[in-house]
């Protein structure tokens, strides 16, 4: 008896357990599948794996893992979130997983423009994992985006203490040395590129100014530039810092930028003659707010370079020297309030041919018709102006005047406008006289 109960017992158990081994082997066999189609590259075929692997146990944070991984590679940002967030629902608070999916989590809303909740997955991240490389470089982009990047440049720098060959975070930290180099570094920085005397102790204003520029110009790839323009590059154009190490870099020196913004001053000519500049006005070009975009010595401003690398994709950002200024956005808002202001106040719009029509009837200057016949001109650029005059119902006739030949005009197209009547015009007319003497265009 107590023999065929133990049979009956170890029968029952193995009825759990052999399903259960069976169960983890099915499981293992699928996620190492999948993983071997993954590093072949063959993410489709993987993707459905690890689809089948979270249908055997739909709470295993590998197979959910993996899965997501899949789908964030593919692109597929939404079903990503999704396979994430129920990973991270099945993680413990020691769980060694848990930077890493928040780290994803913050590139996938980094990727979907949501730049808020992306940093605050990527501080989570950094919360079980201060050294998150990936997380350190998301947070650092947005907060260098947002404007402090200062502080970004501290964060790429714990960055590449972690990671010294991160290309990413690297490629930022350069971009931000006028930023974040203190003077000695700065100082320094010149010394290599040949900009400032070897002796020099203390850096001045027109110093940093100077590395700003040579800087950028490094950042728009300057020294492939004169590389390109050059098939034997003078030597004194450009040195190699930190030579024959994993972090070589080639930076000009301030006879290779001088050098590279003469050269560039020279191809804008090339390109604004293709556009059929003429040569006189090449170096009068401005701007869109009214800048020349040329030096003296025929090299291209700061603004200049923007224009330049413009018109090379064939877009114009640049005046010609008789073409006016454009109103910004902010001014032409301005000048709208103004209008709908006027003309509350009892004004009209009229055109330039009916300002000259009223010119023409009344004999009168336009300085007299503003001063004292009610015109308002309000400018927009120095070569254009709105006109309005005033069409309310008021007790003066000099100042209806206006109104009264825009009228009388308007109403033979529309019989709905009814001019109004205006003694001072009639009696001038009934003694064939204008309102303006012809002599002096004052009122008679």
């Amino acid at each position: 008896m107590h023999y065929l109960k133990r049979i009956l017992i170890i029968s029952f158990l193995f009825s759990f357990v052999a399903p259960a081994v069976s169960a983890n082997a099915g499981l293992s066999a699928c996620l190492d599948k999948g993983k071997k189609e993954f590093s072949a590259g063959d993410n489709a075929s993987a993707r459905q794996t690890f689809k089948r692997c979270v249908s055997l146990s739909p709470k295993n944070i590998d197979a959910l893992l993996s899965l997501a991984a899949v789908e964030l590679k593919e692109n597929q940002l939404e079903p990503a979130r999704a396979s994430f967030l129920s990973a991270l629902k099945n993680m413990t608070r020691s769980c060694p997983y848990l930077s890493y999916t928040y780290s994803m989590l913050g590139d996938i809303a980094y990727k979907q423009g949501k730049y808020k909740e992306a940093l605050a997955y990527y501080n989570r991240s950094l919360q079980y994992n201060e050294a998150n490389v990936n997380s350190l470089v998301g947070k650092g982009t947005i907060i260098e985006s947002q404007g402090d990047k200062k502080a970004a440049a501290q964060i790429y720098e714990v960055a590449l203490a972690v990671e010294p060959l991160n290309i990413i975070a690297r490629k930022h930290l350069r971009a931000l040395e006028p930023i974040y180099f203190s003077d000695e570094q700065m100082l320094e920085a010149m010394k290599q590129r040949y900009a400032v005397m070897p002796d020099k102790q203390e850096l001045s204003a027109e110093d940093k100014e100077l590395f700003s520029k040579i800087h950028s110009a490094e950042q728009q790839e300057g020294v492939a530039y004169l590389k390109n323009k050059y098939p034997q590059l003078p030597a004194e154009y450009v040195v190699t810092l930190f030579k024959d190490t994993d972090f070589a870099r080639e930076v000009l020196t301030l006879s290779g930028y001088n050098a590279m913004r003469k050269q560039v001053g020279q191809d804008a000519v090339a390109v604004f003659q293709k556009l059929n500049v003429r040569v006189q006005d090449i170096f009068d070009l401005r701007d869109m707010k009214g800048k020349k975009i040329f030096l003296d010595d025929t090299t291209l401003t700061d603004s200049g370079y923007l224009v330049y690398h413009a018109a090379l994709n064939g877009k114009k950002t640049y005046l010609l020297p008789n073409e006016a200024v454009p109103p910004t956005k902010a001014f032409l808002a301005k000048v709208s309030n103004r209008v709908k202001e006027l003309q509350s106040k009892g004004y009209t719009e009229i055109s330039r041919p009916e300002l000259a029509m009223i010119k023409k009837q009344t004999n009168c200057s336009e300085e007299t018709l503003t001063k004292k016949l009610g015109l308002y001109v309000l400018p927009v650029t120095s070569n254009d102006k709105r006109y309005f005059v005033i069409s309310a119902d008021i007790q003066d006739d000099h100042k209806t005047i206006p109104w009264y030949f825009v009228s009388r005009s308007r109403s033979r197209r529309n019989p709905d406008i009814v001019p109004p009547n205006n003694r001072l015009v009639e009696m001038m007319a009934s003694i064939n006289q204008k309102v303006c003497s012809q002599y002096d265009g004052e009122l008679m």
